[in-house]
């Protein structure tokens, strides 16, 4: 057990241990599929396109006759679902609508704007510059090709590819149930009106989005109080990994930590040298883990993208569990970090010439959402490393 873990030293620990924890393996259909992380590949079982095809409407032609003012013979039509059967040779020419398949001997379409038509005799009415407008057979994939790796996070996007190649059913990792606890007298759920000293819960309802997106199946439990025996009864509930919100620090009641010590956890870390966040902690039993983030909204959600993501991505039998690290030209001035790693909210941006570029946020204080309304980074700051000006390039970890 660490009791004040690097955020390196954090992230590796609660990887390891989710890693230990990945989700069964299951077949579903695909529609099905999203928001669920692949156990196997997707290959292509047919070509796409199976053949080649017209990309935009007009005539299927051989390139040779295209001399300005040639005139060609129109011999059939060709359209989606019902392709020509047969070939064309020299100064003959096919109708043909997008998506339909070429004809063989045909390697150029000569688009219906640039034709003049009487009856069956076509008129080439403008210069053609080089053969195009088919899409090749296999342009997009082959029989045979990966789609989509194992690993992947499936999409809407992914989905759909995964249909053109045939694939009516995947196998996927289990969505893991990750029970969503706060604790605290103070907040009352979203819709109710709260009286003095009260808070809305904020964070709950963000971290189940959250979740959800991530891959994983969100249970959000009702609010413990500030007692252990009620905390102890929300742990009954089953579930892959709990996610607990506040009641981590040091105040007299500040009871989760032992709350859950005396339910079978082990801590694995206590607590994180990163600001903001510094009570996130982290411990495991045999049947499940438990991940602690602080109270302060911001705070909340800048450790969940730092540990709750990779746990998530481990426990589903992700690839790259550690949230993406890119560089960027930063934009304004920094001070100089502290003793602490800093993770501050901030908005990219590409100039002219496409370099990244990362604002900060003015206001970092933990307690504040509003700068996530536009926030997809983070700038990470090292501890000690000193002031940072504009232009200077620097660290950043997207927001996914």
């Amino acid at each position: 057990m660490i009791r004040m873990a690097s955020l390196d030293q954090a992230q590796t620990l609660a990887i390891e241990h989710a890693a230990l924890r990945r989700t069964a393996v299951e077949t579903i259909p695909l529609a099905m599929a999203d928001g669920r992380r692949l156990a196997d590949p997707v290959r292509a079982s047919l070509f796409q396109p199976p053949a080649s095809v017209s990309a935009m409407d007009g005539y299927a032609v051989r390139f040779q006759d295209m001399q300005l003012g040639a005139r060609l013979h129109v011999i059939g039509e060709s359209r989606a679902g019902a392709p020509y059967e047969g070939s064309i040779s020299s100064g003959q020419a096919v109708r043909i609508f997008t998506g339909a398949w070429t004809p063989e001997g045909a390697d150029h379409i000569l688009i219906q704007e640039d034709a003049h038509r009487e009856g069956d005799v076509l008129t080439v009415a403008s210069p053609q510059g080089s053969p195009g407008s088919i899409r090749r057979r296999g342009r997009d994939f082959s029989d045979g090709d990966e789609l989509i790796p194992a690993g992947f996070l499936m999409t809407p996007g992914a989905i759909a590819l995964a249909a053109a190649g045939n694939a009516a059913v995947l196998r996927a990792h289990a969505r893991p149930v990750i029970a969503v606890l706060s604790t605290g007298d103070e907040l009352v759920p979203v819709g109710r009106t709260p009286l003095r000293g009260q808070i809305i819960n904020s964070i709950a309802p963000a971290l189940c989005a959250l979740i959800e997106r991530w891959g994983g199946r969100a249970l959000e439990l009702e609010t413990a109080r500030d007692e252990d025996g009620d905390v102890r009864q929300r742990l009954k509930t089953p579930c892959d990994l709990v996610v607990s919100i506040g009641g981590a620090s040091v105040g007299d009641y500040d009871i989760v930590r032992p709350a859950f010590a005396a339910e079978g956890f082990s801590p694995i870390f206590e607590k994180v040298a990163v600001k903001p966040g510094k009570p996130t902690w982290f411990s495991a039993r045999e049947d499940r883990l438990a991940l602690g983030l602080p109270g302060n909204p911001a705070a909340a959600m800048v450790t969940a993208q730092l540990f709750l993501r990779p746990v998530i991505v481990a426990m589903t039998g992700g690839p790259d569990p550690r949230p993406p690290v890119a560089h960027a030209i930063l934009s304004g001035d920094l001070p100089s970090a502290g003793g602490r790693e800093e993770l501050l909210r901030a908005v990219m941006s590409s100039d002219a010439d496409g370099r990244l570029h990362v604002r900060p946020a003015d206001d970092q204080d933990s307690s504040l959402l509003n700068p996530f309304l536009v926030a997809d980074a983070l700038i990470r700051r090292h501890p000690g490393q000193k002031a940072a000006k504009d232009g200077d390039r620097v660290e950043i970890i997207r927001l996914l």
